[in-house]
């Protein structure tokens, strides 16, 4: 699925357990986010929560932001088990 923000598109690459919600996205979304590769979104207590993400290669990725260091941020800030979503800019 593909979706557009602004001027950036974005194609959701995971949706796990259904959490890609559109609408909840695009209120949540501001420009803070265009800079980075991918956007993952989570829930807590019924919350959307947004977190950017860099390609590895970018120089702008750092160990808390680092895409090959998502599943340790999952495990490590999000609830267990809890659904979410990856979107990635194309």
């Amino acid at each position: 699925m593909k979706i557009k923000v602004e001027n950036t598109e974005y194609e959701i690459i995971k949706d796990y357990r259904d959490a890609f919600d559109k609408e909840e996205f695009l209120n949540r979304y501001t420009d803070y986010f265009e800079g980075y590769d991918y956007i993952v979104g989570d829930y807590a207590y019924s919350k959307l929560r947004l977190k950017g993400f860099y390609n590895d290669k970018n120089p702008k990725s750092n160990n808390i932001n680092k895409y090959s260091l998502l599943d340790k941020y999952i495990e490590e800030n999000c609830a267990y088990g809890c659904k979410y979503f990856i979107a990635k800019k194309l």
